[in-house]
C-alpha cells in the first residue's frame, strides 16, 4: 500500500491496483484537482476540512469513473449538488473495485456540548489502514496502519497517544494537521508522539504535506 498525504486529511492511497482519495476539502483544493485515475472518494463527514463541493466536482469531473462512498448525512449534502454516492455507515461493509471498505463510528468527537455534532464515518480500507475521520473510534478489530488524528479543536496531543496505544496499530502516521504549519516549530509536539509510542511497538512515520510513504 502507498498512501500519498496531499494536505490535512486529503490522501491518495494505491492498494490493489486501484487509487482511493480521502476527504477533499478546503486545506488542499489546489493541489486535490491536479491529481488523475482516481477511482474512488471517500468522505468521513461533511465539515469543510473534510468536504470542499466544488473541489469534489472538479475531481469527479477529472476523474469520471470515480465512485464516492459517504454516510448518509453527507449523501443528502451531495445528492443536493447531484452527486450520486454509495452509503457506507457505521456497522456497514462492502467490496468496491475489489477493495473492502467497513464503516466504523456514528458521530463526530465533542467540540462543546453546545456545539451541534455531525455523523462521522470512520473507514477500513483493504483491511489494514484504518482512518477515523474526527473521532477517536475503536473498530475494535485487528489495524495494521492508522491515519491518526493530531490536531484539532476537539482534541489534545495526548489523547491523540493514548488512541494509538488503544488501536495497537503497527505504524501510524498524522492527519488533521492542515491548521498548523508542519515546517514551524510547534510541530515538534506532533513529532514527539513518535518517540512515545515507540515504547509499544508503533512506528510512527512522518509525513508532511505532498508526502509519500510504502507501507
Amino acid at each position: 500500500m502507498k498512501i500519498k498525504k496531499i494536505s490535512h486529511c486529503c490522501l491518495v492511497i494505491e492498494t490493489g491496483g486501484k487509487r482511493i482519495m480521502t476527504d477533499p476539502g478546503m486545506y488542499s483544493v489546489e493541489q486535490q484537482a491536479l491529481e488523475r485515475n482516481i477511482d474512488i472518494v471517500l468522505i468521513t463527514h461533511e465539515h469543510q476540512d473534510h468536504l470542499h463541493t466544488d473541489s469534489l466536482k472538479q475531481i469527479l469531473k477529472n476523474n469520471p469513473r470515480a465512485q464516492v462512498i459517504s454516510n448518509a448525512s453527507v449523501g443528502k449534502l451531495l445528492e443536493q449538488e447531484g452527486i450520486t454516492f454509495t452509503k457506507l455507515s457505521h456497522g456497514d461493509s462492502l467490496m468496491q473495485e475489489g477493495i473492502s471498505f467497513e464503516g466504523h463510528g456514528h458521530d463526530h468527537a465533542v467540540i462543546y456540548p453546545t456545539i451541534p455534532s455531525v455523523e462521522n464515518t470512520g473507514f477500513l480500507i483493504d483491511g489494514r489502514l484504518f482512518y477515523p475521520g474526527d473521532a477517536f473510534y475503536n473498530p475494535e478489530k485487528p489495524v495494521e496502519i492508522l491515519a491518526l488524528p493530531v490536531v484539532a479543536p476537539w482534541m489534545k496531543i495526548s489523547e491523540a497517544i493514548e488512541y494509538a496505544k488503544a488501536i495497537k496499530p503497527k505504524k501510524c502516521f498524522p492527519v488533521h494537521d492542515g491548521m498548523i504549519r508542519t515546517d514551524m516549530p510547534p510541530y515538534i509536539a506532533v513529532r514527539a508522539v513518535g518517540n512515545v509510542l515507540l515504547s509499544d511497538g508503533i512506528e510512527f512515520v512522518s509525513m508532511g504535506e505532498g508526502s509519500v510513504a510504502e507501507f
